[in-house]
């Protein structure tokens, strides 16, 4: 029962992290349209004055949701993950006899949950495979997001879009330093395609970018924040 329990925990878990994603995705495509105010950009005028081009206490607001979404997405996430690893430690039922022997009850978890639970994970960007003895889960885990692309860059063209997040960048899959990690992995690939991984929209989405000199700033023509 406790299995059971877990495991609809962790799936209700997964559409509300889903649902705040979408809203998140909403509200940078909102902030970073073409002549937007962007995420972090400057709300007053070179002379100090409020600009009058965008409705600022929206603007504000918009901003400071986005910033509540991100911690708590992040605290989710961790959620999430740490009742994965719970699940992945129970085994299936096929113990019972062991246990009938000892004397003592085993929770666990039936195939049809483990089933279950692994569509739902691969629906929201995880990666699942359940065996008759076992349950192997494996999970991605977004480390930056892209909040920031331009038209025409080597990234807009090689299929990354705003709000992307993403899990991996070549050999970049997480750790310390990650912005200096991602900008020499794409310096040191120049010319090169690097195999990027992204979650968009719940879904676990690979792509190809080459990293190059075009008419723009950097070699990719996006900005990661990091999540």
């Amino acid at each position: 029962m406790v299995g059971a329990n877990l495991k609809a925990e962790t799936m209700a878990l997964m559409e509300k992290r889903s649902a705040m994603e979408t809203e998140m995705n909403s509200i940078v495509e909102r902030l970073c349209i073409p002549g937007g105010p962007g995420l972090s950009g400057n709300l007053v005028d070179s002379e100090g004055f409020p600009r009058t081009n965008f409705d600022i206490p929206l603007v504000r607001a918009e901003r400071r949701r986005l910033a509540e979404l991100r911690n708590e997405h992040s605290e989710i996430t961790e959620k999430i993950n740490v009742n994965i690893q719970i699940l992945h430690s129970v085994r299936p039922t096929s113990r019972a006899s062991s246990t009938k022997d000892s004397g003592c009850p085993e929770e666990s978890i039936s195939s049809g949950a483990v089933s279950s639970l692994s569509a739902s994970m691969q629906t929201a960007g995880f990666s699942a495979t359940s065996r008759a003895m076992d349950v192997d889960v494996v999970t991605s885990i977004p480390f930056a997001m892209v909040d920031e692309i331009t038209e025409s860059s080597p990234a807009a063209e090689d299929g990354l879009q705003l709000g992307d997040q993403v899990v991996k960048f070549g050999n970049v899959e997480g750790g310390d330093n990650l912005l200096q990690k991602l900008a020499a992995e794409a310096q040191s690939n120049q010319g090169q395609a690097v195999s990027v991984g992204v979650i968009r929209q719940g879904a676990k989405v690979d792509l190809s970018v080459t990293p190059r000199i075009w008419q723009g700033r950097g070699l990719l023509g996006c900005h990661f924040r990091l999540v």
